[in-house]
């Protein structure tokens, strides 16, 4: 047996702005070719998510869109540079695919095995006001299949969130006291409705928002979090509730596990503690991780990276906050944006991340949009930080070796590489 290797991220220095799109949300034209489609003053971006294959990503925003980047094909070429020799490109593209959901999008998810060199496996769900679940081909954006729910007058029920099961078989959604599980090559009606909350019995009250799901297709659980601020662990089987884990002072908006599955992050609007919980041991939780989201109504996003060591999180302030999951501290931090930072995400694979920033505003006559800021990295830029924007950022990594398994204890050696 050879020797495991692995990359780690490292954060001994800021990391540093390789692409930043702005006009695609703010209503300008993202080239000279291609004009964008008209925004409303109010638009922000709602969150940012990688394709599980990291060929790819997606925003939602305001405007009722969904946007899709393509990673340039030299990749690793921007990544070898330094960080000071680094300039960060203002637009470079236009997103290669928009998707124009017609109503306010609440949630969106990839299909879990989606591999960009199998078409059929292209596809992402997403669910939005007064419309049923929508399964859309990431290709073409034709739109693949629908999962519809009803309600006691046989009206359409729109979810208020969605999860894909890790093996994509099934289609999870959320919604008041209710979870509903279709089969994903079935779409239509038909799907398993599991209410989380009777009166004549203990259970989980709210509108189920999240979902999460150890890794590995072995475990015979799944986790729900509820804007009543509690987080559920349901059996896979028979979905009943297993546990009930409450602390949260806000509604939940994200639950995801440790990459060994042992242990649950969760976080809550208007609440500033991303809580870590031991799911063999759910007593109490085992540490938590500040962060600066005092009012806002916003899901703010957090992210693990791909070794399982750093969480990084968003903030109302602007700030990317990164946390070591051994002990819970904050290890480093940067300023992303002049807006609050609602989506952050690490790459699957390569050494970087993207972050969605922005907020709803009123736009006032007493408020002049051509405030200037500082010295913008970004060739193009009016300023910086951005507000309202989707950026790409290239990270410090180190590449970790464990010696094939011998007589004794072996420890492991650290090989510090940047990019």
């Amino acid at each position: 047996m050879g020797d495991a290797v692995w990359t780690s991220l490292a954060f001994g220095r800021r990391p540093w702005p390789m692409f930043a799109f702005e006009s695609e949300y703010a209503g300008g034209v993202a080239n000279s070719l291609e004009p964008c489609p008209k925004c409303p003053q109010s638009n922000f971006l709602k969150g940012v998510k990688w394709t599980p294959d990291g060929s790819c990503l997606m925003t939602a925003s305001e405007d009722k869109w969904l946007r899709f980047y393509s990673l340039p094909q030299d990749m690793d070429h921007e990544l070898s540079h330094e960080a000071e020799e680094s300039t960060c490109a203002m637009d470079p593209y236009s997103p290669f695919l928009r998707i124009f959901e017609g109503e306010i999008i609440y949630d969106y998810a990839w299909y879990p095995a989606m591999v960009a060199t199998e078409p059929v496996s292209c596809c992402c769900a997403s669910t939005s006001r007064a419309h049923p679940i929508h399964l859309w081909d990431c290709l073409t954006g034709a739109l693949r299949a629908t999962y519809r729910s009803y309600d006691n007058v046989d009206e359409i029920t729109a979810a208020l969130s969605v999860a894909f099961q890790q093996d994509g078989r099934k289609l999870y959604a959320g919604f008041d006291k209710t979870i509903r599980v279709f089969d994903t090559v079935r779409p239509g009606r038909d799907s398993q409705c599991v209410a989380t909350f009777r009166k004549a019995s203990d259970g989980q009250r709210g509108i189920i928002s999240c979902f999460a799901f150890p890794p590995g297709s072995q475990s015979g659980f799944f986790v729900a979090g509820s804007y009543f601020g509690t987080v559920g662990i349901y059996g896979h089987d028979t979905c009943g509730l297993e546990c009930l884990l409450e602390g949260h002072t806000g509604g939940v908006t994200q639950v995801q596990f440790s990459r060994d599955g042992n242990y649950l992050y969760s976080s809550a609007r208007k609440d500033g503690s991303i809580h870590c919980w031991d799911v063999r041991f759910t007593q109490q939780v085992v540490y938590s991780m500040t962060r600066r989201t005092p009012d806002t109504q916003q899901r703010i996003q957090f992210d693990i990276e791909p070794c399982g060591r750093h969480l990084a999180t968003g903030g109302q302030d602007g700030r990317v906050l990164v946390f070591d999951l051994t002990t819970g501290t904050l290890v480093h931090e940067f300023e992303a944006a002049a807006d609050t930072v609602n989506g952050f995400m690490f790459h699957p694979s390569l050494p970087m991340a993207a972050t969605a920033s922005g907020h709803r505003k009123f736009v006032s006559s007493k408020t002049s949009p051509d405030t200037e800021g500082a010295v913008s990295p970004c060739s193009g830029a009016r300023s910086w930080p951005l507000e309202n924007a989707l950026t790409m950022w290239g990270l410090d990594s180190q590449t970790l070796v464990v010696p094939a398994p011998q007589e004794g204890p072996t420890t492991p050696e650290v090989d510090a590489r940047s990019g």
